[in-house]
């Protein structure tokens, strides 16, 4: 019997196992997953969670059912690429015959001395929930300050305006207008809707140094009661480690088939994989079908095939608390509650047809 191993059960690994489970895994060929929780993670909601604005429950998925489907809950500490192992803290190693990671992101902290030790985080579900105890057990009037004005930052800022009105926030961006990366009708409109709701928006910022509550802005100290961090990701720590080639942000370099070049065996998904877009939720989901045909051909002993047609993204779409957001639709930009919609219909669709 061949052993698939999945490491991590995001948005990618999901999407291999709803692919292959339950009528297209060969009958020779087991799965394992191993992943620290139990369940599948909404890691695009964290922000809401992190805001208190929904139950912890809204955001787990069940992980597919099968007597071919062994699970395995533990911390990764390695990949044994030589040996074929996956090590675990304070279990035993787990042998593969292919491999995916999709071990997702973490925090990316740009050498700011302080900032990993005195910010908060919305990378983990579990980083999510000490975010969300520590900026709802603050009292009348506290001061959060969110570094980092992309898509989490602008998220967790709405969210969190609407969940604790009384709260003084501050979003830092090094930019001259937040969302950078989009078009500019959506950063003005956001913009327009943070001052409406009292969010302080600090332009043109270079964090210099973090200390318990305070935070330096050009070198100029800001009191804050909790810091969120959401200024940059980067790969795994496991993925960081391995000994492979790597591009200029420390994501796995890949060959069309998605495996590593130096070892066809060992497939990288989602954050940890350097590809020509973004990192996002439907790029893993995309990138994890065209691995599951790279492996349905490969136990086949067919020839693989040569390339794949690049990945179409829909768009991305954010949230400004419950009845407002924005977004690119087909490459148009779009604002209002009907973006705010859009999203919700999503995510609706998304746990009804993975739970």
């Amino acid at each position: 019997m061949k052993n698939l191993v999945i490491l991590g059960g995001g948005y990618g690994g999901m999407r291999i196992l709803h692919k292959l489970l339950p009528d297209h895994l060969p009958d020779d060929v087991t799965i394992t997953l191993v992943d620290r929780n139990p369940y599948h993670c909404l890691k695009t909601e964290y922000y809401a969670l992190a805001a208190g604005t929904i139950s912890d429950q809204h955001i787990r998925v069940s992980f597919p059912e099968d007597p071919r489907l062994k699970t395995v809950y533990g911390e990764i500490t390695s990949i044994n690429l030589a040996e074929k192992q996956v090590l675990l803290k304070g279990k035993e190693a787990v042998a593969y015959d292919d491999l995916v990671i999709g071990l997702g992101c973490e925090d990316n902290y740009h050498h700011v001395p302080g900032a990993e030790t005195f910010t908060y985080s919305i990378q983990t579900i579990d980083k999510s929930r000490r975010t969300y105890q520590a900026l709802n057990n603050l009292g009348e009037g506290g001061t959060v300050s969110i570094v980092g004005a992309g898509l989490s930052g602008v998220e967790l800022a709405s969210e969190l305006i609407e969940s604790r009105s009384d709260l003084k926030i501050k979003l830092f961006d090094r930019g001259d207008h937040i969302l950078s990366a989009y078009p500019k009708r959506l950063s003005t409109y956001v913009e327009s809707w943070f001052r409406d709701h009292h969010v302080e928006i600090v332009s043109n910022s270079n964090i210099t140094e973090v200390q318990e509550n305070v935070l330096y802005n050009h070198g100029e100290p800001i009191p804050s009661d909790v810091i969120v961090w959401t200024a940059g990701i980067q790969p795994n720590k496991i993925v960081r480690d391995l000994d492979i080639e790597k591009d200029k942000h420390g994501r796995a370099v890949l060959t069309p088939q998605h495996f590593l070049p130096s070892d066809d065996s060992v497939f990288v998904v989602g954050d940890c994989a350097s590809l020509p877009h973004a990192p996002s939720a439907q790029l893993a989901e995309g990138q994890a079908e065209q691995i599951v045909e790279v492996l349905l051909k490969k136990w086949a002993s067919e020839p693989l095939p040569e390339s794949f047609p690049t990945i179409k993204l829909k768009g991305v779409l954010g949230s400004l608390g419950k009845k407002h957001g924005f977004g690119l639709v087909a490459d148009r930009a779009i604002t209002g509650r009907v973006a705010r919609l859009l999203k919700s219909g999503i995510l609706w669709m998304y746990k009804h047809h993975n739970g």
